[in-house]
């Protein structure tokens, strides 16, 4: 028979768990922030570091070299910075930024913004507004202020990463720190060499295609191939995250990245990669650094469909009925 003496131990015991899980989770949100308030160091350190991006395409000559060199670029130089968006601790940062607790819990004046990688314009300036209470006229302003600085461009240039800003922060300080870091970020490592191989401007709407697209930055630089191989021979991207970009701009529709329809595809807008050939007229969101490296390192391939199943499995084919024989192979059906 289970005692009073037993169930006392197990009142005390449970109220110890939840105490020491308390205890823990706040010493993790607390390193979170202060790795995230270490980070954020000036610019001036990150430029003196920055180096070129390797590239192997040639939007010109229309030609794709391998190199070797990339994944070790990628590994040694993006993906283990502090402030990446792949480190564990910015993770859990970025999860709670949206609470007033969590921004409360470290410091009382200071604020952490989170901007995703892949996510468009208006979906970050909700989001920064809602951390630092702006009006609707500043979220207008801010917007402003971004795309008209250079290299001009409507998207692409809200650059991913966690930002320390003060709680009364104006549109202006913020369009600082991220110009600051688009700056240190891409444009100091995108030499006149880079350049010459590839425009900035299409650069960036490629990485933000892929940002949409992939899973990870291996398979961004496998659709990078099919990207460029489509671009090569005239023939329309044909990409599903287009379509959500031109739904998602919508005021009347609730979310950013909305499902697509078989409709869809006859959307009338520019953006619209089954009705036009070539790249959409800007990035359809804004890409990270990695998303960049891989627009301009593709994996050499002969695919020109791909598809990815439902685990996250990359599956592509140089033919449209080799593409539709996989379909089927796997879902019984294909179009």
């Amino acid at each position: 028979m289970f005692s009073r003496r037993s169930f006392i131990k197990l009142i005390y015991g449970v109220v110890f768990l939840l105490t020491l899980l308390s205890v823990i989770g706040t010493v993790v949100l607390l390193k979170s922030k202060t790795l995230i308030f270490s980070s954020a160091q000036p610019v001036t350190t990150a430029v003196e570091t920055a180096l070129p991006f390797p590239f192997s395409v040639n939007a010109h000559t229309k030609i794709i070299t391998e190199n070797p060199e990339v994944s070790n670029y990628f590994f040694d130089t993006l993906a283990n910075r502090q402030q990446s968006t792949n480190n564990w601790w910015n993770q859990v940062a970025s999860l709670f930024a949206s609470k007033h607790w969590y921004q409360n819990l470290a410091s009382p004046v200071s604020r952490i913004i989170v901007i995703w990688p892949g996510e468009r314009k208006e979906e970050i300036t909700k989001n920064i507004s809602d951390v630092l209470g702006w009006s609707a006229d500043n979220q207008i302003e801010f917007q402003r202020l971004v795309d008209s600085s250079e290299p001009v461009l409507k998207e692409g240039k809200y650059f991913p990463g966690q930002y320390v800003a003060h709680r009364s922060a104006n549109p202006a300080d913020i369009v600082t720190l991220l110009n600051e870091s688009f700056s240190s970020e891409v444009l100091n490592r995108y030499t006149k060499e880079v350049a010459a191989a590839v425009p900035l401007d299409e650069t960036l709407v490629i990485a933000s295609l892929l940002e949409r697209e992939a899973s990870d930055f291996t398979n961004m630089r496998e659709i990078s191939g099919v990207i460029w191989n489509r671009l090569f021979i005239g023939m329309p991207l044909q990409l599903d995250a287009t379509l959500q970009y031109v739904k998602g701009g919508n005021p009347e529709q609730p979310r950013w990245w909305p499902a697509v329809r078989p409709p869809d595809k006859y959307l009338d807008s520019p953006y619209n990669t089954y009705q036009h050939s070539g790249l959409p007229p800007a990035p359809i969101a804004n890409p990270s650094a990695e998303a960049i490296l891989a627009a301009l390192n593709p994996i050499k391939t002969d695919c020109l469909f791909y598809f990815h199943t439902k685990d996250g499995t990359y599956h592509c084919s140089p033919t449209y009925e080799i593409h539709v024989q996989k379909l089927r192979s796997i879902y019984g059906r294909g179009s």
